[in-house]
């Protein structure tokens, strides 16, 4: 079995709303880890993140510290960053033993071929992709982490996100939706698997199968990949619930 989550925005909220979202995940997380192979977060983990050569920001260490219990059992994590979380270094890599991914890629998950994004930059007009893409590079990254303390450089990301709330959006949806046709087109993969647009969803066209794992903070829900089937999941207080799925073809 591989898991699919996207858009926690871990750190959105006040700390006793932010414990309940965390201790949600573990208790599903957990309830799967016997059939987990492979776990795979698709963007956007962190509400905000800027990590510093010695510096990461607190909270949310007993989500950490299930990832590297996973990866110390030899269960693989690969981490998608998004538009909120780009600017990683080399602490969940090395500290935890978890792939971080920066740019779109196709990997093999139980022999099928799936293509992972989390697709802001993807579906971006050109000057907020070209704007994101500044943002990223390791020069205007370094500047911002030299010149300003470790807590006025977290406070600012802090207020930066407050200002852009989190909402769905359907032109998002829908130019998610034709950017993952593309790629089953383009790409030859058989399964793309995008975030971004925080709706949940499990598409299946001629061309292959798209899935969003949607948005964990507001639905709890998450996609699974088995051998034979790709399902779209909601975490329940009575278990997983299966809410579609589809047979590979």
């Amino acid at each position: 079995m591989v898991l699919f989550f996207a858009d926690l925005h871990l750190g959105r909220a006040d700390p006793a709303t932010e414990r309940a979202v965390e201790q949600s995940l573990l208790a599903c997380l957990t309830a799967l880890a016997d059939r987990v192979r492979h776990l795979v977060l698709v963007g956007d983990v962190f509400h905000h993140y800027i990590e510093y050569r010695y510096l990461i920001p607190r909270g949310f260490v007993r989500f950490q510290a299930l990832l590297a219990d996973w990866t110390a059992r030899g269960i693989p994590v690969t981490y998608v960053v998004g538009n909120h979380d780009p600017w990683h270094r080399d602490y969940f890599e090395q500290e935890l033993g978890v792939q971080v991914l920066h740019e779109a890629a196709v990997v093999s998950l139980l022999g099928c071929r799936v293509y992972l994004d989390h697709g802001d930059l993807a579906i971006a007009r050109p000057f907020s992709r070209a704007l994101r893409r500044l943002l990223r590079h390791p020069v205007p990254v370094w500047l911002y982490r030299t010149l300003l303390p470790g807590d006025l450089g977290l406070a600012l990301a802090r207020r930066v996100t407050q200002w852009r709330p989190e909402r769905l959006n359907p032109v998002t949806v829908e130019r998610l939706r034709r950017y993952a046709r593309q790629v089953l087109r383009e790409r030859q993969a058989e399964v793309v698997v995008l975030g971004h647009g925080h709706q949940a969803e499990l598409l299946r066209w001629p061309e292959g199968l798209y899935l969003n794992p949607g948005c964990w903070y507001q639905e709890q829900t998450f996609g699974v990949l088995e051998t034979d089937m790709l399902a779209l999941c909601r975490w329940t207080p009575d278990g997983p619930q299966t809410l579609i799925r589809y047979a590979l073809s």
